[in-house]
């Protein structure tokens, strides 16, 4: 309050000693000068909106209501997310999560009504059903199960939902040691692991629902991509590949919006240049922007950028240049100004691939144990149909180069591949791999072995024999070797495998790059949990016959 006083008292006499050397025309700095009062003209000049640090200086912004009508300039933040205007969370995305947080309500409310049903629990009622509801709903939002960047894809989403469940397990543990007398065992023992489970399993449900929307163009993010146009254009790419994750673009800010012609071919439309990114986010209400590779000076423009859009709900999303890299291989390594990001190795040895070993052998065996009058019955129908013998051995490479005879039972007629040449020109393959969706070479038993891929099941013998293993990379011909470039060598670093993620992904109707690219995704990122997951998704795959000819 003194210095404002003090403040307003040099004003006041600023503005006198003005209007006295306005009236006798005496230059107004000669009179400054000889006394303690600064010239209002040599004050700290207003900095630009496009500095990077400082105040700077706003008339009339930021004031208490008695400090109006007050002739000095406050001290303000260059961008102030308390005054920026908030975009609106979209609709679908509030109606999703209040699906999620009814759904998991709903589930304990079951559970409760189940434990009800088969026993004389007095403590249960509608009041409690309804308080256990809230906390396990409460549970879930503390464990951050509603956190919107982990729904719809990954394992993060399934992994709070454990983690929540495991705190409620403890609370109660911890409530009826306290309290002996207190009846909760059932809640402890039965009521919580069922509720994780089904949450777990109506979460799943929730998800196919959401990308079921994502692949028809709903139920997506609205995003502009930012960045030199070569990145954004593979940006793009993938994005559009991967639509269940749910980013749809809208729009590009490039440096020279004039020359992006490769932007306008994979039809995104450029909305202007890196200076124009508020400005357009504003106008095509976008929620979200990806920033790609920019320029040397891509740090300073995304730091300007991140004090942008500060209050404002868009999400600000970085590209950090890596491909084919999973999010469980990256972890930041913090330092005092700049985060580092630090990829793990992928595991090639360990104890995770004698374990991934011993599972392969083991569910082969067992396998092959219980579909044993099945492979009998194939093996006579082959037989019976054509002649010729039941197996069919290929020769094709393994880990780290080695060959191997891969067993399949034959689908074809015996000499097939003697006339393969006069069919080249009817190829409806991938351009390296040979395929015809109506191959004359290919039996009548052969066709529905093909269509549910029952044609395969011998490579279990190859799993046995440690040739194979379960999940991997497709088995590939030496021809194919031949033609491999430093990237599809690293598909020679595991064991090849009966079913990987080319199978769950279109097998046949994949392009060469395609194919190439998922085999090394897998490489690269593989663990004992995806390995299920595609185990599961083939099972899938192989009842829909998706790309199988």
């Amino acid at each position: 309050m003194s210095a404002r006083a003090t403040k307003q008292r040099e004003l006041d006499r600023a503005a006198e000693v003005a209007a006295q050397a306005a009236i006798s025309g005496i230059d107004s700095d000669a009179l400054l000068a000889h006394s303690s009062v600064r010239p209002i003209r040599q004050q700290r000049p207003v900095p630009s909106r496009r500095s990077l640090g400082g105040p700077r200086l706003v008339a009339g912004q930021n004031r208490r209501a008695t400090d109006r009508g007050l002739a000095y300039v406050a001290v303000g933040p260059a961008y102030d997310p308390y005054s920026a205007r908030r975009r609106r969370t979209p609709e679908w995305l509030v109606n999703y999560t209040a699906s999620l947080v009814v759904g998991d309500a709903a589930v304990a409310g079951l559970v409760l009504l189940g434990m009800a049903s088969v026993g004389d629990r007095q403590w249960l009622s509608t009041a409690s059903g309804v308080l256990v509801a809230t906390a396990w709903v409460a549970a879930l939002a503390l464990a951050g199960a509603y956190g919107e960047r982990r729904l719809g894809t990954g394992a993060s989403e399934y992994h709070r939902v454990l983690l929540g469940g495991m705190a409620g397990t403890a609370a109660l543990g911890m409530l009826l040691a306290a309290n002996p007398d207190v009846s909760l065992g059932d809640l402890v023992l039965v009521a919580m692991p069922a509720v994780t489970v089904l949450s777990i399993l109506g979460r799943n449900l929730q998800r196919r629902r959401l990308h079921r929307a994502r692949r028809q163009g709903h139920m997506a993010k609205r995003v502009v991509v930012v960045g030199r146009e070569v990145a954004l254009v593979d940006l793009v790419t993938r994005l559009r590949r991967d639509a269940a994750a749910g980013w749809q673009v809208i729009g590009a800010c490039v440096p020279d919006p004039a020359s992006a012609g490769g932007l306008g071919r994979e039809g995104v439309h450029v909305l202007g240049g890196l200076d124009h990114v508020e400005t357009v986010l504003g106008n095509v209400r976008a929620d979200a922007v990806i920033v790609a590779s920019t320029s040397e000076t891509a740090a300073a423009y995304l730091r300007e950028l991140a004090w942008k859009l500060e209050g404002t709900n868009i999400d600000l999303l970085v590209v950090p240049g890596l491909i084919e890299v999973a999010p469980d291989r990256l972890h930041v390594r913090p330092t005092v100004s700049v985060p580092l990001i630090q990829i793990d190795e992928p595991d090639f040895w360990g104890m995770r691939r004698v374990v991934k070993s011993a599972i392969d052998r083991t569910v082969a065996l067992l396998v092959l144990m219980l579909l044993a009058p099945l492979l009998v019955v194939i093996a006579v129908a082959v037989k019976v149909d054509s002649r010729g013998p039941v197996f069919y051995r290929q020769r094709r490479v393994g880990k780290r180069g080695r060959e191997f005879g891969l067993l399949k039972f034959r689908s074809m007629v015996v000499g097939a591949d003697a006339v393969l040449t006069a069919l080249e020109q009817a190829d409806d393959g991938n351009g390296v791999l040979f395929k015809m969706r109506v191959d004359p070479r290919v039996t009548g038993v052969g066709r529905v072995l093909r269509r549910f891929s029952l044609d395969e099941l011998p490579q279990l013998l190859n799993v046995l024999r440690g040739e194979m293993s379960l999940v991997g990379p497709r088995p590939a011909l030496a021809t194919e070797v031949a033609q491999y470039g430093d990237d599809m060598q690293r598909r020679l670093l595991v064991k090849p495998g009966v079913t990987g993620l080319w199978q769950v992904s279109g097998r046949s109707d994949l392009s060469w790059d395609e194919s190439v690219e998922l085999d090394v995704r897998y490489v690269e990122n593989w663990s004992l949990g995806r390995d299920f997951s595609i185990l599961w998704r083939t099972a899938r795959a192989v009842m829909h016959g998706s790309g199988a000819y």
